[in-house]
């Protein structure tokens, strides 16, 4: 169960990353209520799988389901480069989340 929840706190981080994105530096008041309660909701979800998972694991997991979910909005709906490298880089990312959790 903490997998999951831990699954849905990094879900809810690529939300509010994505909602600042649009916040426009915290001038438009839906993406910026949408922000800090995405942050909420993910600070509090991660708190509740570290309750059971080792913190070093829950961490970076939930800090690359973000970083991954960030880059994937990013090119599919903002527009953003899509390179080899960056490719490489988002691969780099699932292939070390796939270890630390293997190795958890």
């Amino acid at each position: 169960m903490a997998w999951v929840v831990l699954f849905l706190a990094g879900l809810s981080e690529i939300v509010w990353a994505s909602a600042m994105k649009q916040s426009a530096g915290f001038t438009r008041l839906v993406p910026s209520v949408v922000t800090v309660s995405g942050m909420a909701v993910s600070v509090a979800l991660l708190a509740w799988a570290m309750k059971t998972l080792p913190l070093g694991t829950a961490y970076m997991i939930w800090t690359g389901i973000g970083a991954l979910g960030a880059f994937l909005v990013g090119v599919a709906f903002l527009g953003e480069a899509l390179s080899p490298a960056r490719v490489l880089a988002a691969l780099l990312i699932v292939m070390g989340l796939a270890l630390m959790k293997f190795a958890s």
